[in-house]
């Protein structure tokens, strides 16, 4: 078995653990982040990235470069509900850097930021390394076992932070419990090629239930259509030509290229779940972002969620970490802090599922009648903006190199 000892171990390369890793081995601490697989390339994954991480971006002199990576720009966001289109928010007024949200597949911000963090000696990625099981010295947290190409490793550590997403492995293995909130949809995800002269892309359709997001890429839609809870058995019955006419009856331009779902194995089942962890934290180990609070897709804000709470942790920790003086309840503070936003943005995704984004008719009308009584106040998409692009509590770098 080969061992190893760090300072701070990170399981799971997602946008937390990737930024946390990043922010402290820029401080000066010696950082080990464990992924499980060979790269960071996962359809799954979301493509937004919101006003409030390109500030965190800005602070840390990365914005340009990463603005110059291939991208898209939204800074006005519109549903086509029922045919008819509905500005629901306006970033254009945020107090950001960037007044927009950068579209981007989430493999190309992994990798931007890994390759920026392997120019600190402190930081050190292992992919194709899972993690299968905590250390324990009574009841600290003292590393990691995990299963590499090469054999069993062990990874001995002052500090373990679980990054490893809403199945996590981490927090299962330490006992920490959750609370789950109800969510009646799912998500089928998958490709649909982009037909030719396509119109111009509002991200969201949404008719007579039926409820789909179109993600602009290069030559394709990444594609989320929402569905009943539990009921992709039962669609699979229906048929892949029902399916796909219940596609094109959404977004009728789709015609063209939706033969291009020709399998089952095109479409990918998602299940959403809303839940967080009772308490965070036990002496030697933390958990944040999904790992902690598992969130909905609607509004793309988990990710920024996520990269909030590593940067809260950093700013909190780096230096303790340095001098070995951290303490548990340094990482009761983190929860503490990072709480409320998380309680905010999980209270209103529980809300507009039960009552507007979901797979019943009649939150459609609902969702049509409220969009068409916003389109007279502008404060309010204003207000949607703030929500969707910053947050309830924007996090900033107060970290440095040492």
């Amino acid at each position: 078995m080969e061992r190893l000892t760090t300072t701070c171990c990170v399981v799971g390369g997602g946008p937390a653990g990737m930024m946390l890793s990043y922010l402290l081995a820029r401080s000066g601490v010696s950082v080990i982040l464990l992924e499980k697989h060979p790269d960071f390339f996962r359809d799954f994954r979301g493509d937004t990235i919101h006003p409030s991480t390109l500030d965190i971006l800005f602070e840390l002199n990365l914005l340009d470069e990463f603005l110059a990576l291939p991208h898209d720009e939204i800074d006005f966001v519109r549903l086509n509900v029922d045919r008819k289109l509905y500005p629901v928010a306006d970033l254009s007024h945020l107090k950001t850097k960037c007044k927009f949200v950068a579209l981007i597949p989430q493999w190309d911000f992994l990798n931007f930021m890994a390759t920026r963090a392997k120019k600190f000696p402190e930081f050190n990625l292992l992919l194709q390394t899972e993690a299968t099981d905590l250390l324990f010295e009574g009841d600290r947290v003292v590393g990691v076992k995990a299963s590499s190409r090469n054999g069993e490793v062990e990874i001995r550590a002052d500090l373990v932070v679980g990054t490893d997403g809403r199945h996590s492995l981490i927090r299962d293995k330490a006992g920490l419990k959750s609370k789950s909130f109800g969510v009646p949809i799912d998500v089928l995800w998958m490709r649909i090629p982009r037909p030719p002269n396509p119109p111009e892309n509002n991200l969201a359709y949404i008719t007579q239930g039926l409820f789909m997001v179109l993600i602009e890429r290069k030559d394709y839609y990444q594609t989320a259509y929402l569905i009943p809870k539990g009921e992709f058995k039962q669609i699979q019955e229906g048929g892949l030509e029902a399916f796909r006419a219940k596609i094109v009856g959404i977004a009728p331009f789709l015609t063209p290229t939706i033969g291009e779902i020709d399998s089952w194995d095109k479409v990918k089942l998602l299940t959403v779940v809303i839940d967080r962890l009772q308490k965070w934290h036990r002496p030697g180990l933390l958990c944040i972002g999904d790992a902690a609070h598992a969130m909905s897709p609607a509004g793309g804000v988990g990710i920024n969620l996520a990269i909030q709470d590593a940067v809260a942790t950093a700013n909190a920790l780096a230096h303790k970490l340095r001098e070995q003086t951290s303490t548990e309840q340094d990482l009761a503070a983190i929860q503490e802090r990072r709480l409320k936003p998380t309680k905010t943005i999980q209270a209103m995704q529980v809300l507009v599922h039960q009552q507007l984004i979901n797979t019943n008719p009649s939150s459609t009308k609902r969702l049509a009648f409220l969009l068409s009584v916003v389109r007279f106040f502008p404060f309010v998409r204003h207000y949607i903006a703030k929500f969707i692009g910053v947050g309830p509590l924007p996090e900033h770098v107060r970290t440095a190199p040492p």
